[in-house]
């Protein structure tokens, strides 16, 4: 069974891709499980191809191989399509999502940074060190919607405002030039830990020339163009952030998360400000990956209304990992 959804945001997230002001998207019921779909334009396919799919796959169930066959080139229809799967499964094996996945230990939390929209340098301060005295122990700020020079000073702000003892990251969204990346990277030496997709997610050669400098390079979008293999071989991140909802499937992004730390590369997992149903299983997939760094999956608030009650509230910069068997542990109302 097929559900819409749409739900709105707190207030609008403004990124250097344009403003976020809700999210649409469809549950996938089936016989034991529940998986979810919520394209976003840029990164997945449009709502209509996502439904398309979606009715494709669900006519073929309980043949789960043809139903994700059917979702081959709609990443988050067959995001739906695998989490019900995998949901369903870990139900049977009465494990925990993220069990089921590989993580043999328990796992009581993870650790989660906090995210602050592009503002001015007066707002982004006051942001992060709300986010700081909340516990968190690493920020990202939003960068590329104004000019780069304005963006340095924000991030130099926040620093000097949250201390050294915060990691400080900063998301691009693909939005500078390599002139303007250059001189990002050597002004924010020592200020950001790295910058997020700083070039178009096509520019591999650019991403890894700028590896030169001391800030390290994370990839985010490109791995939508390219995949993480290709990522390794040319030697362009020195971490790599999963969105499981753009990548096609927890599956998806869990296997790209073990190729990439085999390789010495960072792996963080992250939403595209999914609903709950979405966003816990990546909980569940971090909570997967031993060691994992502080992860892009403190987003409930963002959203003004959700599916059910949050399984997975943050606190002190650490997110709850549910521990009943499958995914979910509350129910989704129609």
């Amino acid at each position: 069974m097929i559900e819409p959804f749409s739900l709105p945001l707190a207030s609008s997230l403004d990124t250097a891709a344009g403003a976020i002001t809700d999210r649409e998207g469809f549950l996938l019921r089936t016989r034991d499980g529940l998986g979810e779909a919520t394209p976003l334009p840029d990164w997945t396919e449009s709502r209509e191809a996502c439904r398309d799919a979606l009715e494709t796959a669900d006519a073929a169930l309980p043949d789960w191989r043809a139903a994700l066959d059917a979702c081959e080139g709609r990443p988050a229809a067959r995001h739906a399509v695998s989490l019900a799967h995998l949901d369903a499964a870990s139900r049977v094996e009465q494990e925990p999502l993220y069990q089921f996945l590989g993580e043999n230990s328990r796992v009581e939390s993870v650790p989660v940074n906090a995210t602050v929209g592009d503002s001015s340098v007066e707002e982004t301060v006051h942001a992060a060190r709300d986010a700081a005295a909340a516990g968190f122990d690493c920020v990202k700020v939003k960068v590329g919607a104004r000019n780069v020079e304005d963006d340095v000073e924000r991030l130099r702000a926040v620093r000097d405002a949250i201390g050294r003892d915060v990691e400080l990251r900063a998301d691009a969204n693909a939005a500078w030039s390599a002139d303007e990346a250059n001189y990002a990277f050597d002004a924010l030496d020592g200020i950001v830990s790295y910058v997020e997709q700083p070039l178009a997610r096509d520019d591999l050669d650019g991403h890894a020339a700028l590896r030169e400098h001391d800030v390290g390079v994370a990839l985010d979008e490109t791995l939508t163009e390219h995949g993480v293999r290709e990522v390794l071989a040319a030697e362009a991140a020195d971490a790599v952030v999963l969105k499981p909802m753009a990548l096609g499937g927890v599956d998806r992004a869990r296997d790209a998360a073990t190729t990439a730390r085999e390789a010495g590369v960072v792996a963080v997992v992250t939403t595209t400000v999914d609903a709950v149903v979405a966003r816990t299983a990546a909980v569940h997939l971090a909570a997967s990956l031993p060691g994992v760094p502080a992860c892009g999956l403190a987003t409930a608030g963002l959203l003004d209304a959700d599916l059910a009650p949050d399984p997975a509230p943050v606190e002190s910069g650490e997110i709850t990992v549910p521990q009943d068997p499958g995914n979910l542990p509350v129910e989704v109302r129609p």
